[in-house]
C-alpha cells in the first residue's frame, strides 16, 4: 500500500486546528473582554489584546452582590452530589441486574432503560410538584436528589459487568467472598476507568444544569454560577457590565476544566480500554 501523500496527512490536522480555533476563540474573547472597561466593550471596539483592568474586573466580579465564590460553591456541591449519587446508584443497580436472579429482573431493567426517552424537560412539572410537596424547594436536596438517578450510567455499568468472566465469579464464591465483598474487592477495581470516564461526563452535566436550578431556587444564597451569569445580563434599558460577566464566565470555566485536565488520563482509558 502506497504511503499517503503529504497533503493527505495534513488534512486531518488542518481540520482539527480549525475546529479547535472555532471552539477556543469565544473563550479567548471572554478572557480578553474581562480585562477591559465597560465603555470599550459598549462601543463595540474591543481589541483582541488584553486590557489594563484585569485585577479590577476580577476583584469586582468576585465580590459582586451575589458573590461568585458562593455561586461556585453551590455549583460544585451540586455537581459533585449528582455525580457521586449517579455513579453509586448506577453501580448498585447494574450489579443487582447482572449478578442477582430475582423475579421481574429484566422488567425492572427495561423500565429503567425506557426513562432514557424521558428527559428532565418532559417530566419537570410532576417532578417539581413532588419536590414541592416534600418541602425541598430552595434547598440543596431539592437541587440534587431529582437528578441523581441515571439510566445511562446503569446501562453502561451493566454492559461492563456482563464482560466479567463466569470463572472469576465462581472463583470468588469458592474463596468465600460474599456479595458485597465481591462487589468491593473485584468489581469496583475492574470498573475504575469506566467510573473515571463517567465522573468527568456527569460532573460537567451537573455543573451545566440551568433549567432545574432556575425552577427550584429562589434565594441568592442558593444560586448556581450558571443562573448567576444569566441574571447578570441586563434587560431593557438596564446597563450590562459585560466585563464583569466575562470575568464571572472565566471563573465558571475553571472547575470543569480542572476536572478534565486532572482526570484526562483515566477518562481516555475509560473510553477506549478495558481491564477485563
Amino acid at each position: 500500500m502506497a504511503a499517503p501523500a503529504r497533503s493527505e496527512r495534513w488534512i486531518p490536522h488542518f481540520v482539527l486546528a480549525v475546529g479547535v480555533a472555532i471552539f477556543v476563540f469565544p473563550i479567548y474573547f471572554a478572557l480578553i473582554g474581562s480585562t477591559h472597561e465597560a465603555s470599550v466593550i459598549g462601543r463595540g471596539e474591543m481589541p483582541l489584546t488584553p486590557g489594563r483592568h484585569l485585577i479590577e474586573n476580577y476583584a469586582q466580579a468576585w465580590n459582586l452582590g451575589s458573590p461568585v465564590h458562593t455561586m461556585l460553591t453551590n455549583s460544585f456541591l451540586m455537581a459533585m452530589a449528582i455525580t457521586v449519587g449517579k455513579i453509586a446508584i448506577s453501580l448498585l443497580s447494574a450489579y443487582a441486574v447482572v449478578f442477582f436472579a430475582f423475579p421481574l429482573r429484566m422488567l425492572f431493567f427495561w423500565m429503567i432503560f425506557i426513562t432514557l426517552m424521558l428527559p428532565v424537560e418532559v417530566r419537570i412539572i410532576p417532578t417539581y410538584k413532588v419536590v414541592s410537596d416534600l418541602g425541598m424547594i430552595n434547598s440543596f436536596s431539592g437541587l440534587t436528589v431529582p437528578l441523581i438517578a441515571s439510566a445511562t450510567a446503569t446501562l453502561l455499568f451493566r454492559q461492563v459487568f456482563m464482560t466479567i468472566p463466569d470463572e472469576l465469579v465462581e472463583a470468588a464464591k469458592i474463596d468465600g467472598a460474599g456479595a458485597m465483598r465481591f462487589f468491593w474487592t473485584i468489581l469496583l477495581p475492574l470498573s475504575r476507568t469506566n467510573i473515571a470516564a463517567l465522573f468527568v461526563i456527569l460532573f460537567i452535566y451537573g455543573w451545566n444544569q440551568y433549567l432545574w436550578p432556575l425552577l427550584i431556587t429562589s434565594s441568592r444564597e442558593m444560586e448556581t454560577i450558571v443562573i448567576g451569569i444569566v441574571k447578570m445580563i441586563g434587560t431593557g434599558d438596564a446597563q450590562t457590565d459585560w466585563q464583569i460577566i466575562m470575568a464571572t464566565t472565566i471563573f465558571a470555566l475553571i472547575p470543569p476544566v480542572a476536572v478534565i485536565l486532572f482526570m484526562q488520563h483515566w477518562f481516555v482509558k475509560g473510553l477506549i480500554e478495558t481491564e477485563k
